[in-house]
């Protein structure tokens, strides 16, 4: 045979190589999606489920006193947005290493805060000693529409040097608000 068709088939060994590799990272990281819960937490579930089931069975919830609780939970999200101004657009997770004590997660997020849109990247740390759970946040990185204002970028620096998320969206929450109301004041004079 000619060196040529040895190439292309190598060319193609290659190819369905690293096709192989990707997906089995692909495997492995839905696999650990799967197995961040506890065998306790899913057998918890399985019985949660089960008896969710012989309800139904039983006629216990009908079709539309789901659809009222489905209603009453819409109604909860909306007035929680509106009460906070929060409106999350995304939220991905990958968990990154998983021990028997040790859980190391990449979150990415979106949202917007009335009308200041937000971007957060982050990792999240969480140990198990005995029956406590500690989590840490690291690697914050915050992207967000404007940071053409100083204190909001020396805001956005500080906190993500500090990782702490919990100011982020107190402090957002409470500078989206005033901005809302200069944008309109602005409007009204213009």
């Amino acid at each position: 045979m000619d060196k040529s068709i040895y190439q292309a088939y190598e060319e193609e060994i290659q190819a369905l190589e690293e096709e192989i590799r990707l997906l089995t990272e692909k495997y492995e990281d839905v696999r650990q999606e799967s197995t961040f819960f506890s065998d306790e937490e899913i057998l918890q579930s399985i019985k949660s489920f089960q008896r969710g089931t012989e309800g139904e069975t039983k006629g216990d919830e009908s079709p539309s006193d789901l659809k009222a609780q489905l209603e009453s939970l819409g109604t909860d999200l909306s007035f929680f947005m509106t009460f906070t101004g929060f409106q999350f657009t995304s939220h991905s997770k990958k968990t990154v290493e998983k021990t028997e004590n040790r859980t190391v997660q990449k979150h990415r997020l979106s949202g917007k805060c009335h009308s200041l849109s937000f971007q957060l990247e982050f990792q999240l740390l969480e140990m198990q000693n005995n029956e406590k759970v500690s989590a840490v946040v690291s690697d914050l990185s915050i992207v967000m529409e404007s940071r053409e204002d100083s204190d909001v970028s020396k805001f956005v620096s500080s906190t993500e040097e500090h990782g702490n998320l919990l100011t982020f969206f107190r402090s957002l929450s409470a500078y989206a608000d005033w901005y809302e109301h200069r944008r309109r004041t602005f409007l009204h004079f213009k």
